[in-house]
């Protein structure tokens, strides 16, 4: 049987079988030809479907129809298009697949997870020579080798921010994890060394943002008006007295230049960040001024079915700066905080229709209950009966007394007031309970 992954195994002359895989489970089988078979154009498929000569486990399939894994779809021979083919790819030096193979901490069919130095952008831009992106052809095929598709970025980190960086290997894969990110439900924490102690030790901030006006998008900042929501977890691990600290953030959002935007608009700046701190962002003595931020860890559902969990190791200034500011790098795990897991699409058009079926419900008792009382006050005016609610209560024995401790406005009587509850600070905040203590300080 083919492999769907090399479009060229087997003579395109004859009829080919291939297997959907876990990837591909639930694409249209258009999309699949586009996946595996680029070479043959969208018209050639939708001709192929009309005429019965695509099968999918024997059946005629439509080229909307979904695929499902381990169903074998049949490719009839010929329709080749050699101008349709993969792009052809840039020939790698060999410094470029050595960079690329030592940033590698563990792969599989699905995933490739890297561990970004710093310097190193994620993706090409103007005047950017090496990236990520380029250098992503090394890792093509389930061995390196270069055949397959092409892996894919599903996340980026910024280019000064070192650490966890996931690639997908295949496009089911790259659909998966990306749903994932944009579901936030994969888990990322971050070390960052900071300037400064917050007053409060653990706590959640939560300032909305926006891209700052006369930057070209460069540059963000808070926006309480037009911003979008953003949210960080952050946590104090270790102090070096008031000088400065070592934190672990969890960003529950994802905006661009998210965390370092949270932890100056708190007044406590990512070390080495200049473009968000200033001069107040960097260190005297022979702290390192590179960014100390490092995506520590990574947890997120597999393919597979077994979450990835994967940690990555501090570059080489900010583990010099930890040792040097007499940190101990045994007292945080970076586990992430668990959260309610987000409802899926289904899930919230689920809820919605019930919600909605509720309301119909209350809303035809509603009617009903009305419809009964006319019906109630007609037959009351044919027997004689006043009608109710148009004459005024008789004064009389019968007389209800006003209910103690209210006046005639309807307002509690005067009693004790309890005692006011200030509002917490907008900003850094503590997610409840009392104060946590401080971590102990480190004298440097």
């Amino acid at each position: 049987m083919s492999d769907p992954h090399n479009p060229q195994d087997g003579p395109s002359t004859e009829v080919r079988q291939f297997t959907v895989r876990k990837d591909d489970d639930g694409v249209r089988l258009d999309r699949w030809f586009k996946r595996h078979l680029p070479q043959i154009g969208f018209a050639t498929v939708s001709r192929w479907a009309r005429t019965g000569q695509i099968r999918v486990d024997g059946k005629r399939a439509k080229v909307d129809d979904r695929v499902a894994t381990g169903q074998i779809v049949r490719v009839p021979p010929g329709g080749d298009q050699p101008d349709r083919g993969p792009n052809e790819r840039r020939q790698l030096t060999e410094d470029e697949i050595e960079l690329a193979d030592s940033m590698v901490i563990t792969q599989d069919r699905a995933a490739i997870v890297l561990n970004k130095p710093p310097g190193l952008a994620t993706q090409g831009g103007t005047g950017m020579k090496q990236h990520v992106d380029g250098l992503l052809d090394a890792y093509a095929g389930p061995d390196g080798t270069g055949r397959g598709p092409r892996p894919r970025l599903v996340h980026r980190l910024d280019k000064d921010t070192s650490g966890v960086l996931l690639i997908a290997r295949t496009p089911g894969s790259a659909a998966f994890f990306s749903k994932r990110f944009s579901g936030r439900s994969a888990k990322k924490v971050y070390w960052a060394l900071i300037v400064g102690v917050p007053e409060v030790f653990e706590g959640q901030i939560d300032a909305p943002l926006s891209k700052q006006p006369g930057t070209g998008g460069e540059k963000m900042h808070v926006d309480e008006e037009n911003g979008q929501a953003a949210r960080t977890r952050y946590r104090v691990i270790e102090r070096a007295g008031n000088r400065a600290c070592w934190v672990e953030l969890q960003p529950l959002t994802g905006r661009t230049h998210q965390l370092r935007v949270h932890m100056a608009a708190i007044g406590h700046p990512i070390v080495g960040d200049g473009k968000y701190g200033g001069q107040d962002a960097f260190l005297t003595g022979s702290i390192s001024r590179k960014l100390h931020l490092h995506a520590r860890r990574l947890v997120i559902e597999h393919p597979d079915g077994a979450p990835l969990d994967v940690t990555a190791e501090l570059p080489e200034h900010f583990a010099a700066s930890m040792e040097q500011l007499g940190f101990d790098m045994t007292l945080s795990d970076a586990l992430p905080d668990d959260e309610p897991t987000p409802m899926s699409r289904e899930q919230k058009k689920q809820s919605a229709r019930q919600h909605s079926k509720q309301i119909r419900k209350e809303r035809r008792g509603e009617r009903r209950e009305r419809i009964a009382g006319g019906r109630n006050e007609k037959d009351g005016v044919a027997k004689g009966r006043p009608k109710t609610g148009k004459s005024g209560p008789t004064k009389g024995k019968g007389s209800p007394k006003p209910a103690a401790g209210k006046s005639a406005a309807g307002k509690s009587a005067p009693g004790k007031r309890g005692a006011s509850r200030s509002a917490p600070a907008k900003g850094a905040a503590p997610r409840g309970g009392p104060r946590k203590a401080g971590p102990p300080k480190r004298g440097r």
